[in-house]
């Protein structure tokens, strides 16, 4: 038991998460897993997903944890510019991308806002980035303006605002990316003479 908790652990450590599915794939048993749990070595970050106790702190904890939940989720609004650090707004909940007419994956913690989108909407400007051992799917800045402005009746107009002046004058997004992700939206004649101002 020793030889495969020791194991488990080297797993782990390599994984930095791993979902319960992962562990017993890679031939690890439920009893081992409960052993290292009561010893105080992995702790349960959320249903069904662990972690070495002793490990380096995961950077986004809670984005890492929804995107193992929500494989098809894509962080964006207020979320994805608080990950591009485009907003001073903090997020209450985590703000997940999905396609319209897709089941949301109920989710007890961290808590998660859901907003759908239309099929070219949501599959355009996606990007994958690490957190530590993580792979998760975020909205390049200039989207996540786009869909600011489309959303804004949810987030209010002055945070579309907002964000569209700090990607522009602050992380120097070209107004042209802009532009392309306002059209796939819909709402170029909305972005457009705002965006004129900024110039």
């Amino acid at each position: 038991m020793h030889s495969k908790a020791s194991k488990l652990t080297a797993f782990l450590r390599k994984k930095n998460v791993a979902a319960y599915s992962d562990i017993i794939k890679a031939g690890f048993s439920k009893t081992a897993l409960n052993t290292l749990l009561r010893s105080g070595k992995i702790q349960r970050m959320n249903r069904g997903l662990y972690k070495l106790s002793e490990g380096a702190a995961l950077s986004d904890p809670d984005f890492v944890i929804v995107s193992r939940k929500i494989p098809r989720g894509v962080i964006c609004l207020i979320s994805a510019l608080a990950y591009h650090e485009a907003t001073d707004e903090i997020p209450r909940q985590i703000n997940i991308a999905i396609p319209r007419g897709t089941h949301a994956n109920k989710i007890k913690y961290p808590p998660v806002q859901f907003f759908r989108f239309s099929k070219d909407a949501w599959k355009s400007g996606i990007e994958e980035h690490k957190i530590d051992s993580s792979t998760i799917q975020v909205y390049s800045l200039a989207k996540t303006v786009a869909d600011c402005f489309k959303f804004r009746n949810k987030i209010g107009m002055n945070v579309a605002r907002n964000a569209l002046k700090t990607a522009v004058t602050e992380k120097h997004i070209s107004p042209k990316e802009i532009m392309h992700y306002a059209k796939i939206c819909r709402v170029h004649n909305i972005v457009r003479p705002i965006l004129e101002t900024l110039l």
